[in-house]
């Protein structure tokens, strides 16, 4: 039997199904994981406020690790256990850099209690595809004026948005602009039409942000399984002492997989 004490779940492709439910099934097995002392852990890549109608019907105690490990908040009082950091002039560099290749960067603060949860630089809107974000989030952004020369406090992660092929190209430009300062992946959310080019701080994945909390708790790394579907789970099912990949989840997520579940 795997000595399994943490359990580190994704959320899209993996703990909801394809209309974004918690289905009775699901919720049922991990309040009896939790119950038979199982930490779960949902690992995700949206923002903390897009993750939390998930937790009260779960009635459990749920950590979050949120923007695929770049924020880890408690619920129960929405304590930061991490918040990650760029290194001095790297966000600003990497600001200029999306502006520079035509996209519109977006970034992330640890501002829930301020009732949002990124910034913008301007009130238009750049590409259809951050348009269509920008519509289904009204309520959640803010407009920082000057973003790109002179970012606002408190920023752990960036995004921009556009086109698969355009953010693999976004993403290789970053690389090569800002060599060894940055994690990123290239994805798509289900909600969105668009693909996203996330950016935090070298270093930084959903299995940093699960070790965070695992280490809190006296868990090893022998003793978490890890659960997902898509790119930036890749780095938590390769370290997790048992990885899982979703049915549905990609080719790479598969081979990097000790097992492979049903689909969600």
């Amino acid at each position: 039997m795997f000595p399994c004490r943490l359990l580190a779940i994704d959320i899209d492709g993996t703990l909801v199904n394809s209309r974004d439910e918690l289905t009775p099934a699901t919720r049922d097995a991990l309040v009896r994981a939790g119950k038979s002392g199982i930490q779960v852990v949902l690992a995700t890549g949206r923002r903390y406020s897009r993750t939390l109608h998930l937790i009260e019907p779960l009635g459990i105690d749920v950590p979050l690790v949120t923007a695929s490990g770049a924020l880890v908040k408690d619920p129960s009082d929405h304590r930061t256990v991490f918040r990650a950091e760029f290194a001095p002039g790297v966000l600003l560099r990497t600001l200029q850099v999306i502006a520079q290749a035509g996209f519109e960067p977006v970034v992330c603060g640890d501002t829930y209690s301020e009732g949002f949860d990124f910034y913008r630089g301007q009130e238009a809107v750049t590409g259809p595809e951050l348009a269509e974000y920008v519509r289904m989030n009204p309520e959640s952004g803010r407009i920082w004026p000057g973003l790109v020369g002179s970012p606002p406090p408190e920023v752990f992660a960036a995004f921009s948005m556009g086109t698969k092929e355009q953010m693999l190209s976004l993403e290789s430009i970053l690389h090569g602009a800002v060599p060894g300062k940055l994690s990123t992946h290239v994805l798509r959310s289900p909600k969105y039409t668009g693909f996203l080019c996330e950016v935090a701080p070298a270093g930084v994945t959903k299995w940093s942000g699960v070790l965070h909390l695992a280490h809190e708790m006296g868990v090893s790394e022998a003793e978490i399984c890890a659960v997902g579907d898509d790119v930036n789970d890749i780095p938590m099912i390769l370290a997790a002492g048992l990885g899982v990949a979703m049915g549905n989840a990609l080719p790479e997520v598969k081979a990097a997989a000790d097992r492979i579940a049903p689909t969600h």
